[in-house]
């Protein structure tokens, strides 16, 4: 069974207390588009993420607002920026690196929060029955356009009762293999 391949670009998630210090007290995210997971989008909102060697401007925060502060980056962007960034699972950040968040009203100084997320496939339960896999399982899956096919190990599964089946990587990850549309469980 083949499953949607999404590549998650840069981008920030921000608790309601943070938003309001980059934003302005009781500032909402305005949606710019849905994301395929139910409920959550991408705002118009933009942040400018600082590290020790660079800063890049223009990054993406995606809503609704959440219970702790993270930035997903990619190894190339963290690297760029000189944030020491570990491959972790979201929400996560304990211990993770950190940065400053700079917005239209304030500025922010994270000493956490940083991460290169671990790929994963997000998977309805029906899904997960069907393909026989659990929630927390490392799996391997297929992928890659001509001349790029590649197989990712360390996919952690994650099964939810509201999700799409969709597998996510950064694009870094979605470089090395050709831009995949389209992967399949590996046994």
């Amino acid at each position: 069974m083949s499953f949607m391949i999404e590549t998650s670009a840069r981008h920030i998630h921000l608790t309601q207390e943070t938003l309001e210090k980059l934003f302005g007290e009781g500032y909402e995210l305005t949606v710019r588009k849905p994301l395929s997971y139910p409920g959550q989008f991408a705002s118009n909102e933009r942040l400018t993420v600082v590290g020790p060697k660079k800063e890049m401007a223009n990054v993406s925060i995606l809503g609704p607002v959440r219970k702790m502060d993270q930035i997903e980056l990619s190894a190339t962007d963290a690297r760029t920026l000189g944030i020491d960034a570990p491959v972790r699972e979201s929400g996560d950040v304990k211990g993770s690196g950190a940065c400053k968040l700079v917005g239209p009203k304030g500025e922010v100084e994270l000493t956490e929060g940083v991460i290169i997320a671990k790929r994963h496939l997000h998977i309805t339960e029906a899904d997960a029955a069907e393909m026989g896999v659990k929630n927390g399982e490392i799996i391997k899956v297929a992928c890659g356009g001509e001349g790029r096919k590649l197989i990712f190990d360390d996919v952690v599964v994650r099964v939810n009762k509201d999700a799409v089946t969709t597998m996510h990587i950064d694009t870094d990850e979605s470089q090395a293999a050709g831009n995949p549309k389209v992967g399949e469980i590996v046994r």
